[in-house]
C-alpha cells in the first residue's frame, strides 16, 4: 500500500471488530488482511464496469 493509495474515490469498505485486548502485531494483521480483500473486491468491481462517476458521486452496482 502506498500514501497515494487514498487519494481516489472510496468503492469499497469494510469494518473488522477489535478490542482493547488485540495486540499491535494483531492490529496490523487484521488491517493488512482487511485492505487487502477490500482492495481485491473494489479491483474486480472497476474491472468488471460496475463502478461508475456520477459527477462527485461513484455508483457501484454490485
Amino acid at each position: 500500500m502506498t500514501p497515494d493509495l487514498d487519494e481516489g474515490p472510496i468503492i469499497e469498505q469494510h469494518a473488522e471488530r477489535v478490542t482493547h485486548a488485540n495486540s499491535t502485531a494483531e492490529f496490523l494483521s487484521i488491517g493488512c488482511g482487511t485492505d487487502s480483500r477490500v482492495l481485491s473486491r473494489a479491483v474486480i468491481a472497476h474491472c468488471e464496469h460496475h463502478v461508475f462517476i456520477n459527477g462527485i458521486k461513484k455508483v457501484v452496482f454490485s
